[in-house]
């Protein structure tokens, strides 16, 4: 038996590489020069949207990289565990992002990946982000994604959200389950949250990101990395790069494979949510939306409302590197 699921786990993996055409080393690699290290470490993440770096193995041992793991990412900020170099790359939120650069956390904003993970569910009373004014809205923990997002979005549309929002936290309960007892009148919802609220045919959707503009205009997760493994290795940066979009150009031509792997590799224990969620998401936008302008739309939602310091000029300056990027943008045309 252990022999006939190797021998399934390698067959599903070189068909997920097979079917977007990705098994092949791009020709420039040996003009990339050396890699500085052939051992990786991305998050193991909770939730389907992060689907990319976890789908990406065989893709990164492609590139060159021998030793792969996959940390799990600790409870509070994660962006601490990349600085701390514990992690060198995963996806984050691009909200989260700015906060981090906004304190000086030694990270780096690489690329989007996808957009459109997040939705706003609220009851009957509520009909637009408008009607947050004087309702209880759930979030994980202030600065939390889910309450920066929110606060993004009720600041977009001139709402105060430190005065006109009643915020609670909970961590356990989590919101989607105090909403789904009426106890609050909105919440956030990440992938896997919107897809079991929907099937259970609890609130309704109030906005979409993957649909509403502004925010489907936008990348909601993006890579980041190590600042010291990005500067000190860029031909790894690169390679790791690539592997993560390729997968990411995966999750969008065939879903159901995707699917199966982060089922098979145990990143999800529903099959169907996490087909839903790669159905869903745009994750084929990353040639075409401007990285650095979701880092700019954002930046200045939260620098309206206080939540951070710096302008978005500074945030792009000192937290990103988009020179990777271009190159692949070139490299991996569709």
């Amino acid at each position: 038996m252990p022999m006939l699921q190797t021998r399934r786990r390698f067959l599903t993996a070189l068909s997920l590489a097979g079917a977007a055409g990705l098994a092949r080393v791009p020709p420039a690699l040996a003009r990339e020069g050396v890699l500085e290290t052939t051992s990786l470490r991305l998050a193991k993440k909770e939730g389907v949207c992060s689907a990319p770096q976890h789908i990406a193995e065989e893709l990164l041992r492609a590139e060159g990289f021998t030793e792969i793991r996959y940390v799990p990412e600790a409870v509070g900020d994660p962006t601490n565990a990349v600085a701390r170099g514990e992690i060198d790359f995963t996806m984050n939120y691009a909200t989260t992002l700015a906060v981090a650069i906004d304190r000086g956390t030694p990270i780096i904003v690489l690329t989007g990946v996808h957009v459109g993970c997040f939705e706003l569910f609220g009851n009957e009373s509520i009909r637009s982000i408008i009607d947050l004014k004087g309702k209880t809205v759930g979030v994980t923990a202030l600065g939390h994604s889910d309450h920066l997002f929110v606060s993004a979005m009720a600041a977009h549309i001139g709402l105060d959200p430190l005065n006109d929002i009643h915020w609670v936290t909970s961590q356990s309960p989590q919101p989607d389950e105090l909403f789904a007892d009426g106890m609050i009148d909105a919440c956030l919802g990440l992938p896997p949250v919107p897809q079991d609220l929907r099937a259970r045919h609890i609130g309704h959707v109030v906005v979409n990101s993957a649909m509403d503009r502004p925010w489907s205009q936008y990348f909601c997760c993006m890579l980041y990395g190590n600042r010291s493994f990005v500067q000190e290795k860029p031909a790894a940066t690169r390679r790791a790069m690539r592997a993560i979009l390729k997968a990411a150009d995966v999750c969008a031509s065939d879903p159901s494979r995707a699917a199966q792997q982060l089922v098979d590799r145990g990143f999800t224990g529903r099959y169907d949510y996490a087909l839903q969620t790669l159905r869903e998401l745009p994750y084929d936008r990353w040639r075409e939306y401007d990285h650095e302008d979701t880092l700019r739309f954002y930046a200045l939602r939260l620098h309206e409302i206080g939540m951070i310091k710096s302008s978005p000029q500074k945030i792009i300056a000192d937290g990103t590197d988009w020179r990777f990027l271009n190159e692949l943008k070139r490299e991996l045309k569709a």
